[in-house]
C-alpha cells in the first residue's frame, strides 16, 4: 500500500525592501528637523517661515508613508491568512498609536495651560511611537534591521527630550536621519543575503 503524504502549499514569503521608505523618512527628519533646528530657538541661525519645517517634514512623511505601505502591500502576496491578519493588524497599529499621541499631546497641553509643550512632544513623541511600531513590525517579519531601527528610533526620541529647543531638533535630525541613512544601506546588504 502506498502512503501519500498531504501538505499545504507552501506560502511564498516576500522580502520588503525598506528602502524608499527609508531614504524618505530619513530626508524628512535631516530636512523637517534641520531646518526647525536652524530656525529655532533664541538666536536661530537662519530666519525661516515657521510653517517651512513642518512642510518639508510632512511632505517627507507622507512619501515615505506611501513607499512603506506599498512595501507592505507587496509583501502580504502570497502570505497565508495568519501572516496576512498580523499584517492588517500593523497597519491598523499605526492608526490607533498616532489617534492615542494625538489625545495625550491634546490632553496634557489642555491641562497644563501650556500649550507650547506642543512644539516639543509631537517631533519626539512621534518617532517614539515609529520606533515602537518598528520593534513590532520587525518581530513580526522576523527582520533584524528594522527592530534595530526602531530600538534606535525609541532611544533618539525620548533621548533628545533632554536637549530641548532647539537641541532636540538637532538630535533628532543628525541621529534620526542619521539612523535611517545607515538602515537604507544596510537594507541592501540584507535584501542581498536573504536572496542569495
Amino acid at each position: 500500500m502506498t502512503t501519500i503524504e498531504l501538505t499545504a502549499p507552501a506560502t511564498r514569503t516576500v522580502e520588503v525592501d525598506n528602502r524608499p521608505a527609508y531614504v524618505s523618512f530619513g530626508l524628512a527628519y535631516v530636512l523637517g528637523h534641520g531646518s526647525a533646528a536652524i530656525s529655532r530657538g533664541a538666536d536661530p541661525l537662519v530666519a525661516l517661515p515657521d510653517w517651512l519645517p513642518m512642510a518639508l517634514l510632512g511632505a517627507g512623511l507622507a512619501a515615505g508613508t506611501v513607499f512603506a505601505t506599498l512595501a507592505a502591500t507587496r509583501a502580504q502576496r502570497g502570505a497565508d491568512k495568519a501572516e496576512s491578519l498580523a499584517g492588517k493588524l500593523l497597519g491598523l497599529a499605526w492608526i490607533s498609536a498616532f489617534a492615542g499621541v494625538f489625545l495625550a499631546i491634546t490632553g496634557l497641553t489642555g491641562l497644563t495651560g501650556m500649550p507650547e509643550l506642543q512644539s516639543v512632544l509631537w517631533p519626539t513623541s512621534s518617532a517614539f511611537v515609529v520606533g515602537l511600531l518598528y520593534l513590532a513590525e520587525g518581530v513580526a517579519r522576523r527582520n533584524v534591521l528594522h527592530y534595530t531601527l526602531g530600538t534606535w528610533l525609541v532611544l533618539v526620541s525620548t533621548g533628545a527630550l533632554l536637549f530641548g529647543t532647539p537641541g532636540l531638533f538637532w538630535v533628532l535630525a543628525i541621529a534620526g536621519g542619521g539612523g535611517y541613512a545607515v538602515a537604507s544601506v544596510l537594507e541592501h546588504r540584507r535584501l542581498i543575503t536573504t536572496a542569495g
